[in-house]
């Protein structure tokens, strides 16, 4: 007897220490085997505008993990009832389940039934491959049995509601809500809660989208299970199961009005944050950005518009970026036409500017030498500079131009000439102020010729500083970011960097204005006034072909530019028309703000002098002398002309006899003149020429008047 007694013990403490061992062995394998960072979820990232309402999302898997504690009773119980009414009471594996379901499998000749937990399903999405294998599934027990000791019942259903899929993208049940009902979890109904308690089993098959009358058939199935565990009324389960399925989709579109912003924003968080776009993308980071939405849109939807193309120049290509001119917030931007994420952004391309370089390499260096002043004359003249030989568009030459005539002419001649008396030297230290990086060194760079080109983004960098007391500011995408906990962890905060100085940057704008009310920039309408300067470049390839077309211009608050082209000129392909088409975009663009930015002038700072407008010098047509007797000499001879509305021309007279002409008196205010004459029998002519006293500047010369003799007396 009291061996056998022995016996039993021996054999029931060798089976005891085989099942602590067993279970030794289960939890050191499944401590091994769980990584917590598995457990950390894929969460969207959203971009908000600065009112705080969201633009769009984006991600890796849509998903926005919430809170147990945010889940209506209900909507537990339903997922529960259907996928593991017992999951309260086991310990990860519920082995009464798997009994169950092997004896029903084997009744039925095949699977007709799983025993998985909810505990189980969250360690297959998470921790484990579709691998099947018994090494598998031994692993499942493992995992399983751990969680359940690691975590409380309830975190391991928070993790599982937000770890599954759902159908049509949406991943964790506060997407699933957002995309099928538009609403918050927490606001979830029995009925809607056990629809979504469905779709997991099989979200293409049961879904309310793609099948509604298999859904709700899905639906009732689970309210029915509901019933049967307690957690609803039999009065309820058949009332919920006579609704039909209402839903308000909010299935997320995406929208390529968005693209280039979404990318620049990512290319921002990577370079100032240190954030990958991975990270971005899984993280659940909320950032503010600047954007403007409606001009977002605006520009994207005009870009597509083909009457902003020359014609036979639909399939060309364009790129825009607008800017807040005060803060550097970037309101759009546009790669172009046709951009697709993560595609070649035309913003970021460098191209030939044009003409729009000579504010920055020629203009902006001469009057910060000191030497130059927006009236100043320049040489207007067809010169060579050894092997280069610059001509205005137009092969016209003046001889002398302003400064001021010749930026709104847009004249080459006397840029190069004004570029060649600056020096390169003093040019490219400017150009470097403004934030250009280039390595040429040559006279063409006052006409933009330059061997790697300049981008719309560097552009609208440096004309800001015309706009904004002669600062630039970095432009952002990221006014601020925060993390997951809803703490800020970046913030935009650019330095502005003066490059010229406030007087010269005014006197800029106020030439740049008339480029767009008076020069190259006159295309198009415009609802607020606009300072800017076009550009355009030649197709070497074909004859009065354009490469590169430009409009890059401000606003008193929003400072842009417009490039539009071919990613690759040839013989065969090239825009048809110069820079008025991208100017008349500009425009259309710039007529889309917000009202509170339109019909707002250009302020001068208090404490610059203020440009003048120049001055007409309009030839006198009407020029009349006559003779008369008296006066302070014997005779005296009367000039009289109709003067210039403008009480800033003043007149040079002139003497004109067998040809040669003789300056008899300057600066003449009004439209008459008087000069004493002696000799009777010496018939002379005469001519007045208007004359601008602030730059030393003479206009055409009148009509040659002829004195006839007055009877009228004076003594």
């Amino acid at each position: 007897m009291l061996k056998k007694i022995l016996t039993y013990l021996i054999v029931a403490g060798s089976a005891l220490l085989t099942g602590l061992l067993v279970y030794a062995i289960v939890i050191l394998a499944g401590n091994y085997v769980i990584d917590n960072e598995k457990l950390v979820m894929n969460n969207s990232s959203s971009l908000v505008d600065e009112s705080g309402e969201l633009i769009t999302r984006v991600y890796i898997e849509n998903r926005q993990p919430v809170s147990i504690d945010t889940i209506p009773d209900h909507v537990q119980e339903a997922f529960v009832a259907v996928e593991d009414h017992r999951f309260y009471e086991h310990s990860g594996i519920d082995f009464r389940s798997i009994s169950r379901a092997m004896y029903r499998n084997i009744l039925a000749g095949g699977k007709a039934e799983g025993g998985s937990t909810i505990t189980q399903q969250l360690t297959k999405n998470v921790f484990l491959t579709n691998e099947k294998s018994w090494l598998r599934k031994i692993k499942e027990v493992f995992i399983s049995i751990n969680l359940e000791r690691r975590y409380s019942k309830d975190e391991i259903l928070e993790m599982y509601l937000n770890q599954i899929y759902f159908g049509h993208g949406a991943y964790g049940l506060q997407t699933a809500s957002n995309l099928y009902f538009n609403k918050d979890v927490s606001e979830l109904t029995v009925d809607e809660g056990a629809l979504l308690a469905g779709l997991p089993k099989a979200p293409n098959n049961y879904s309310p989208i793609n099948d509604p009358d298999r859904s709700k058939e899905r639906r009732d199935l689970i309210l029915s299970l509901m019933e049967n565990q307690g957690f609803i009324s039999a009065e309820d389960s058949v009332r919920l199961q006579g609704k039909t399925i209402a839903l308000d989709l909010q299935n997320p579109v995406k929208d390529e009005a968005l693209y280039t912003y979404i990318d620049m924003v990512m290319d921002e968080a990577e370079d100032r944050y240190q954030l990958s776009q991975e990270e971005l993308m899984t993280g659940g980071y909320r950032i503010v950005v600047p954007m403007d939405r409606s001009l977002q849109k605006s520009t994207y939807e005009k870009l597509q518009n083909d009457v902003y193309y020359p014609e036979g120049n639909e399939d060309a290509q364009a790129s825009v970026m607008m800017m807040d001119s005060e803060s550097g917030g970037v309101l759009a931007v546009q790669g172009g036409r046709d951009y697709v994420r993560l595609g070649l952004n035309r913003v970021n391309v460098k191209r030939q500017p044009g003409s729009t370089f000579k504010p920055i390499a020629v203009y902006a260096p001469a009057l910060e030498s000191g030497a130059w002043n927006p009236y100043s004359m320049l040489r207007d003249q067809k010169l060579a500079y050894n092997d280069f030989a610059p001509e205005n568009y137009n092969d016209k030459y003046e001889g002398e131009l302003s400064m001021y005539d010749a930026l709104v002419q847009s004249a080459n001649a006397p840029a190069v000439w004004l570029m060649n008396e600056v020096g390169i030297n003093r040019s490219l230290d400017m150009i470097g102020k403004f934030g250009f990086k280039i390595t040429d060194h040559r006279l063409a760079i006052a006409l933009g010729g330059l061997r790697e080109g300049v981008t719309p983004y560097e552009l609208t960098k440096a004309y800001r500083a015309f706009n904004e007391e002669g600062r630039v500011i970095e432009p952002y995408f990221i006014k601020e970011l925060y993390d997951h906990n809803g703490e800020k962890i970046g913030e935009a905060s650019p330095v502005q960097t003066e490059v010229i100085s406030k007087q010269n940057a005014w006197n800029m704008t106020r030439m740049l204005e008339s480029v767009v009310t008076d020069g190259t920039g006159t295309a198009g309408t415009a609802q607020t006034p606009i300072a800017g300067k076009t550009g355009s470049t030649s197709n070497e390839l074909v004859d009065g072909a354009t490469m590169d077309a430009w409009f890059v211009g401000y606003t008193p608050s929003v400072v842009g530019a417009v490039w539009m082209g071919y990613d690759s000129t040839t013989e065969d392909q090239y825009l048809k028309e110069g820079s008025s088409f991208p100017t008349v975009l500009f425009k259309s663009i710039v007529n889309d703000l917000p009202s509170e930015r339109l019909n707002v002038a250009f302020e001068k700072p208090d404490d610059v002098e203020d440009l003048s407008p120049p001055i007409p010098l309009i030839a006198v047509e009407d020029l009349k002398a006559s003779m008369r007797v008296g006066g302070k000499g014997l005779l005296s001879i009367d000039l009289e002309w109709t003067p210039s509305e403008d009480e800033r021309v003043r007149y040079n007279v002139y003497e004109v006899h067998n040809g040669e002409r003789e300056q008899i008196a300057a600066n003449v205010e009004g439209g008459t003149y008087t000069l004493s004459r002696l000799n009777p029998f010496s018939s002379k002519t005469y001519e007045v020429v208007p004359y601008d006293n602030n730059v030393g500047s003479e206009g055409e010369a009148s009509n040659i008047a002829e004195a006839d003799f007055s009877l009228g007396f004076s003594f």
